[in-house]
């Protein structure tokens, strides 16, 4: 009987063991080491690593994802391609050439979209070749802020507009390693057939206007849950403008270029061709200017503007005419009658195309002052005739100007002489506008950048060189630059002669737009890059071009911390090479503060003294004119008949969050842990009764005796 009791304990035991031993066999490939708890969390909840999609707010909604509530989401994670009737919420592994039909298909279907816990996005080279075009945006991106009355016109014919709905679940874009991650995790589904497991996505993604339950900006500014959309606009003068004196104030001509774009991922916003590629073609204009002898003998000013905020409402140009209105220290030597005439540029990056470079001329208005900047693009397109560059009028069917920032000065203004150069004609040939996919390469090679570090003579071939297909041309970029730098020169010297030995020496620097463009374009090197390094610290290396919000009050001399990288840079860049030096001296500034008022410091991020040099160049906050900042908080304005733009502004306001957060790992099901206990109260009971059994035994053996 003894020998039976040793059998019993001997069978519970064995049931206990197989119930756990599933569990063991799933983890026994993968422990190396565990020596603390943290090492046990890392091991079972893996860190996803990518970029969120986020809540956005207007005055009359929501727009954009985040949990439905205030806990985190924890859903079974499903492809797209395998899902068919599903019964409860999971979280739906898009690719990125599928986003479009499947958020159209949950805007469209309510039940379906009731069944979506949450979702990741798989993207990548291999994807974005499938794709003929992706755009979020709409067919007339803000349209609502036209000059002219059609605005069913078509310019974006890649259009879906999906980034501009209400989701409420999250949505997650996976990075490279993100994407590993969770291939790794679902690769071993066939290991753990039959182990009762699901692979499920954890998202902590909560929004505080979510929490608090205020849906539009109004009820989120007053509860202190959001912030506006906006940042810090750059402008600078060449040379620099002399404040303290309004006598003999030359005419202005006006460069215009954008710094931020939208996606519908906050973090994944580059803009390769619209608008970067416009931005580092007048810095690449701003350089070859900068070294042209006797640029303080012009007869007209030269003034370079970089909008931030722009695809929110263009914030960026809107507030810059109304400071110029309230003659604010922001925009302190300038006027708004001063401003002769507008050339903004567009997107540049596509111009290239059987060997030549063309770009089209967009004009707001038929008037001499068009008329002489249309003559000076054609005039500098026929001093760089060896180039290969083309400059063409657009279309007379289009309606108007594109989608651009001469929107905002066209409504302040109607009779606003300007032109916007861009690589298209009719529409967009950027079929990934406003998309994630809007990167500097299609398809990269998979050498790593890190290992060509050491050697200096490839720092600027590698990265165009790992680009096997390229979302944008560097020499396309370049012949922008080329132009726009030479057409300045023309309308601010008033000289149509190409046979100008001055006109002639205005070169492009090739290798300073290459590397610009990889260091605002690229994570590697990204803003770590030695261009950028040179003026500031990047507080990131991986450049985002997203506006962000504005933090603090605003002001022409903000808090350094609450200014993005990127417009610090280009304030420090901008006001380097506008800049004179008085007597050929140089004066330190070693707390960012120059003693004479004409003088800026510059470089007193990247050294521990900065430089004070002469130059006008000033930051100009980007933000709604429909928002007051007062004793810490932002308010609403009422609505103003006379701005008419102001009367159609959403004010856009971002919602605040924590961490955004993504993890994976793998759950036993329910069902499997109820079996467990059941077996568990089986062979505990049946051991119970062994024990009695084996006791009244050995009771009855030992009476006998």
């Amino acid at each position: 009987m003894a020998m039976g009791l040793i059998r019993l304990l001997s069978i519970a035991f064995t049931l206990v063991l197989l119930s756990i031993l599933p569990l063991h066999l799933s983890l026994a490939d993968e422990i190396t080491s565990i020596e603390s708890v943290p090492d046990l969390q890392k091991l079972m909840y893996v860190a996803v690593d990518g970029f969120p999609c986020v809540r956005l707010l207007n005055l009359s909604g929501e727009i954009g994802c985040s949990n439905p509530g205030i806990n985190k989401v924890v859903a079974p994670i499903i492809k797209l391609k395998d899902v068919k009737d599903l019964v409860q919420p999971h979280t739906i592994l898009v690719t990125a050439d599928e986003m479009e039909d499947f958020f159209t298909r949950v805007s469209t279907d309510l039940s379906f979209a009731s069944k979506i816990g949450g979702v990741l996005v798989e993207s990548g080279s291999n994807f974005q070749q499938k794709l003929k075009g992706f755009s979020p945006d709409k067919r007339f991106p803000q349209a609502q802020f036209s000059p002219y009355e059609n605005v069913e016109y078509k310019w974006n014919s890649a259009a879906s507009s999906i980034m501009w709905r209400n989701y409420n679940f999250p949505v997650y874009l996976l990075s490279e390693s993100g994407i590993s991650a969770v291939h790794e995790i679902l690769s071993k589904k066939k290991m753990k057939h039959g182990t009762y497991t699901s692979d499920v996505a954890e998202f902590n993604m909560v929004m505080e206007t979510t929490k608090a339950g205020t849906h539009n900006s109004e009820a989120c500014l007053q509860e202190g849950t959001c912030l506006p959309l906006g940042g810090y606009s750059v402008w600078s003068s060449l040379p620099p403008i002399s404040v303290s004196s309004s006598n003999n104030r030359k005419p202005v001509v006006l460069t215009v270029a954008s710094m931020d774009t939208a996606s519908f991922f906050r973090d994944k916003s580059f803009g390769a061709d619209s608008p970067i590629s416009g931005l580092v073609a007048l810095l690449g204009a701003v350089d070859a200017l900068s070294r042209v002898d006797g640029i303080s003998n012009l007869k007209k000013q030269l003034v370079f503007l970089v909008l931030t905020g722009e695809t929110w409402g263009y914030l960026g140009s809107r507030r810059f005419l109304h400071e110029l209105d309230l003659h604010s220290d922001a925009v302190a030597g300038l006027s708004n009658t001063s401003i002769e005439t507008v050339l903004e540029i567009g997107s540049v990056g596509k111009g290239l195309s059987g060997g030549i470079n063309t770009f089209f001329a967009h004009k707001t208005r038929v008037s001499s002052v068009t008329n002489m900047t249309l003559d000076a693009l054609k005039i500098a397109q026929d001093s760089l005739a060896s180039k290969n560059i083309k400059i063409l009028s657009a279309d007379t069917a289009n309606p108007g100007i594109p989608p651009s920032s001469l929107m905002a000065f066209m409504r302040k203004n109607p009779q606003t002489s300007a032109v916007v150069l861009e690589d298209f004609d009719t529409n967009f040939v950027n079929k990934f506008y406003h998309s994630h996919l809007d990167d500097l390469c299609k398809k990269s090679h998979s050498l790593s950048f890190s290992s060509f570090r050491s050697k200096p003579h490839f720092a600027l071939l590698i990265p165009f060189w790992c680009c096997i297909a390229a979302n944008i041309n560097s020499s396309s970029v370049v012949a922008a630059a080329s132009v726009v730098a030479r057409t300045l020169y023309i309308l601010a010297s008033d000289n149509k002669d190409t046979s100008n030995s001055a006109l002639g020496s205005i070169h492009v620097n090739a290798s300073f737009v290459e590397e610009l463009l990889t260091c605002l374009l690229a994570c590697e090197p990204g803003l770590s890059c030695n261009l950028v390094k040179d003026y500031i610290s990047p507080t990131n290396t991986c450049p985002g071009n997203y506006a962000g919000v504005i933090l603090g009050e605003p002001s022409s001399k903000p808090y350094l911390g609450y200014v993005g990288d990127v417009s610090r840079f280009l304030w420090n860049f901008l006001a380097d090479k506008t800049s004179v030096q008085k007597g050929n001296t140089t004066s330190v500034c070693s707390k960012g503060v120059c003693s004479k008022t004409d003088e800026v410091c510059i470089k007193a991020e990247s050294n521990k003294e900065g430089t004070c040099v002469v130059s006008t160049t000033r930051y100009v906050p980007a933000y709604s004119t429909r928002l007051k900042y007062n004793d810490g908080a932002w308010t609403i304005l009422p609505q103003n008949s006379s701005d008419s733009m102001g009367m159609v502004d959403p004010v856009w306001t971002e919602s605040n969050w924590d961490t955004l957060r993504v993890h994976v790992y793998t759950v036993q099901h329910s069902a499997y842990d109820n079996a467990v206990l059941v077996a568990g109260i089986t062979v505990t009971t049946l051991a119970y009764i062994g024990i009695l059994a084996a006791k009244s035994i050995i009771t009855k053996a030992l009476k006998q005796d």
